[in-house]
């Protein structure tokens, strides 16, 4: 896996799927249409603002709520590079994994880290650095076998590149 590097943007506890991609949305599962109201209903400004490569960091139960595949498919369509929060909602977890979002629990990171903040993480170690104060944090690190799903953008097109 590549080293994500970018640009923070932070919030809280509890953020729900309700608010990653409010469910007046749903009627649609194309990524692109998704990534335009991405987070609107808690940051109305996030789809203006956010840069391939930019990272969103929150506090405890990330993506609660539904166990819609959405809501992750919405972040990485809007070009988030990894998400990092003290803890996430298991299905979400498991639906970012599924997809080929990267996200990492470190919950010293999730408390420390501000808005607008660069941090560089390497998913090898789970290294994530803080570049705008230059701390750094220990994440948990993902094992070969969900890198290689991550890098292969997403647990479907893992499985099928290993039939081929």
């Amino acid at each position: 896996m590549e080293n994500a590097k970018g640009r923070v943007f932070q919030y809280g506890d509890n953020v729900d799927t309700d608010v990653i991609i409010p469910a007046r949305y749903l009627n649609s599962s194309d990524p692109a249409e998704l990534a335009k109201h991405c987070m609107e209903d808690i940051d109305k400004d996030f789809v203006n603002r956010v840069q391939p490569g930019d990272i969103i960091v929150a506090h405890k139960n990330f993506g609660c709520g539904s166990s819609r595949e959405h809501a992750p498919i919405s972040i990485k369509a809007a070009g988030v590079s990894c998400v990092i929060a003290e803890t996430f909602a298991r299905i979400f977890y498991r639906n970012a994994i599924n997809i080929g979002l990267p996200i990492i629990e470190c919950p010293e990171a999730s408390k420390e880290i501000r808005d607008g903040d660069t941090v560089e993480i390497d998913f090898s170690t789970g290294v994530i650095t803080d570049v705008t104060t230059g701390k750094t944090y220990q994440g948990q690190a993902f094992p070969a076998f969900m890198q290689k799903i991550i890098d292969s953008e997403g647990l479907v097109n893992f499985i099928n590149q290993k039939e081929a």
